[in-house]
């Protein structure tokens, strides 16, 4: 991922990103500097707070934690939880399917940015996009969560 600008945030622009996260994950975000970060080769905005990449704008809107921000942070909603079975294919980026869910915030509405987390540590693993809502997501077939970032990937490996 090749840096096209860097730059440091306002107050305003920082309390903006803090209400958003705290309003959608229930977590407050915290740190001492905070880096507007934007690719060349990648939509994706990052923010790094405290030279980590914690915050990203996913599809180019809303803000969102990252898979380090919120292992860091530990958000207490819109957290989708699954099976062992299920983290190695999750940490490889693929989708959520249904019968690898063990349990889902039901405040999840389809659309919602959500971070998927493994049951035994509640280790984060993956942000994605919810496809329908938290109480329609265990079960046993079919898609539930499409991912958008997670263990391994450019954003994960990414650092200044």
């Amino acid at each position: 991922m090749d840096v096209k600008s860097r730059h440091h945030l306002r107050g305003d622009e920082i309390d903006e990103i803090v209400d958003h996260i705290e309003d959608r994950l229930g977590v407050t975000v915290e740190g001492d500097a905070w880096e507007d970060v934007e690719f060349v080769d990648d939509e994706r905005r990052v923010v790094l707070v405290d030279g980590e990449p914690a915050v990203a704008f996913f599809d180019g809107g809303e803000p969102f934690l990252t898979v380090q921000g919120a292992n860091r942070f530990e958000p207490g909603r819109r957290i989708v939880t699954v099976d062992a079975g299920a983290v190695s294919f999750v940490s490889d980026g693929a989708n959520v399917m249904r019968p690898g869910i063990v349990e889902a915030d039901e405040a999840i509405d389809p659309g919602d940015l959500v971070v998927v987390a493994e049951e035994t540590h509640g280790k984060v693993l993956a942000v994605g996009r919810a496809d329908v809502a938290g109480d329609e997501m265990p079960g046993d077939g079919g898609k539930v969560v499409d991912s958008l970032h997670h263990v391994g990937d450019d954003l994960f490996e990414f650092s200044i």
